[in-house]
């Protein structure tokens, strides 16, 4: 009975057989009928030599998983794998077993004999193959001993699995994100990535009690705003973003964040919410931040909600481009068209634009001092430019001591000066022209060489005066205040 039972167990019926055969011979994917039983008689010496560690031993002698290689033949393969590796037959894919099998192979082959030396009778792996004619495959390999071949290990299945294309669309979305990070990473200009969903829940959270008019509602709830800056989660920044903060690593200028946003900063995040209100998801504005060493940054910014993000913001881009040195330019030449550059008051532009609008809107009375340097003609004359142009900066140097806002001093000519006084009495007129004659002290004093003195004559409005006929009484109070310099000094 036992004998009869195994015969009906280990014979298969003629046309069973066939149809094996035709199964192989048409699947889908590369088969590999193969036979292991010289690399199973192999790893029996080894264990025998002592080995323990079958990856340590490999790796130690890479020649060796060439020995192993070598024992492993190839007893048939189906017409799938002939198309696949561009081979005419049997015999000519077996011939050529070193052009298809390259080094690439190598750890992953290593990987599929471990596996069999640790007793699996299946092993999967990875790797990559060549064509007859040298173009790459991905494959994806599964090897399993046949039942009842567990002791030889003389018949073994190997199915191949063509993944070139999946493997390539991967390769090609890594590359594509490698080259998406440089751009990031190396990009000119600050660049962060942020999550902005909390700050939409917040929004949506007060667009359903209600609220209309955002604007007045932010006038009304500061701290609504500083709610929604500190809800904002930075992902990530590039490389540039830690040059222009000063900052030393990410971590360091996450942490100190409230160090960069501060001041301006504030009021400027309330119209970039009142923007998001409206739904506008692109925004640019121009913003001061702070450096984490102190210094003020000028940028300009550029907001947008990703696309695919529009729905929950949590993630938007915030470009920040550099603008300070342009900011500093306009600013200086915005200085130089109401200063003078030699005294640093301001000039005679600017002088005329203040009386105009003092003319309109006061404060009244206004009070106008006339100055002239006395001796500047003398200075040019015997000791040159030079020496008059350091007594013109000195001039300035005292003049701009002498007033604060709203009031000013102006260059309004060669060795003319005036003082805008709004809503200065005959009293405090006095008062500065008293400080002008102890700071004049103050500064003979520490400069040697030609001393500075000042012709001055003060005039206050009176009702309904026109600020052009004050200044003619100013301007005639300081000449006899010259000609009475002029006749001392000839005494």
């Amino acid at each position: 009975m036992l004998s009869s039972k195994v015969d009906r167990i280990n014979i298969q019926p003629a046309g069973e057989l066939a149809d094996d055969a035709e199964m192989f011979e048409l699947a889908p994917v590369s088969l590999w009928l193969e036979d292991y039983s010289g690399l199973k008689d192999l790893f029996g010496r080894w264990r025998e030599s002592g080995v323990t560690s079958l990856r340590e031993y490999l790796l130690e002698d890479t020649t060796r998983v060439e020995a192993c290689s070598s024992l492993i033949r190839v007893i048939k393969v189906n017409r799938r794998t002939l198309s696949l590796y561009e081979a005419a037959d049997l015999p000519q894919l077996v011939s050529n077993l070193g052009r298809i099998f390259r080094n690439d192979m190598l750890k992953t082959h290593i990987e599929e004999l471990v596996q069999l030396w640790d007793g699996h009778t299946e092993f999967c792996s990875n790797t990559v193959n060549y064509t007859l004619s040298g173009k790459r495959l991905d494959i994806q390999l599964k090897g399993s001993v046949l039942p009842g071949h567990e002791e030889r290990w003389d018949r073994v299945l190997i199915a191949i699995e063509n993944v070139t294309e999946r493997e390539s669309a991967r390769r090609q979305l890594a590359a594509s994100e490698t080259y998406a990070r440089g751009l990031f990473e190396h990009s000119p200009v600050s660049l962060w990535v942020e999550d902005f969903s909390c700050v939409k829940h917040l929004l949506d959270d007060v667009r359903r009690q209600g609220i209309t008019d955002f604007r007045v509602f932010t006038d009304v709830h500061p701290e609504f705003v500083s709610r929604c800056m500190s809800e904002i989660r930075v992902i990530d920044v590039n490389r540039h973003t830690l040059d222009l903060f000063s900052a030393p690593d990410k971590q360091t200028l996450l942490m100190r964040l409230g160090d960069v946003f501060r001041d301006e900063m504030r009021e400027q995040f309330k119209e970039q919410l009142i923007d998001l209100w409206n739904g506008k998801t692109f925004q640019q504005r121009e913003v001061v931040n702070y450096s984490l060493s102190g210094d003020e940054l000028h940028l300009h910014l550029q907001f947008s909600v990703l696309p695919g993000y529009e729905k929950d913001w949590s993630l938007v881009q915030v470009a920040l481009t550099d603008i300070t040195a342009r900011k500093r330019a306009e600013a200086y030449l915005e200085y130089l068209g109401k200063h003078d550059v030699l005294t640093k008051l301001y000039n005679r532009s600017f002088y005329v634009d203040e009386l105009n609008r003092l003319e309109r809107k006061g404060p009244f009375p206004v009070t106008i001092v006339i100055i002239d340097l006395n001796g500047l003609k003398a200075a040019n004359d015997q000791l040159g430019h030079a020496a008059g142009d350091a007594l013109l900066r000195r001039a300035g140097e005292v003049l701009s001591k002498a007033v604060d806002k709203p009031s000013y001093a102006a260059r309004i000519g060669g060795d003319e000066f005036a003082l805008l006084l709004p809503g200065t009495d005959e009293r405090d007129a006095k008062i500065v022209m008293d400080s002008i004659d102890n700071l004049l002290e103050v500064n003979n004093q520490f400069y040697t060489g030609l001393p500075l003195s000042f012709a001055m004559g003060a005039a206050t409005s009176q009702p309904g005066e026109r600020l052009e006929a004050l200044v003619k009484r100013a301007d005639l109070l300081m000449y006899e205040a010259k000609r009475a310099y002029y006749a001392t000094a000839a005494e």
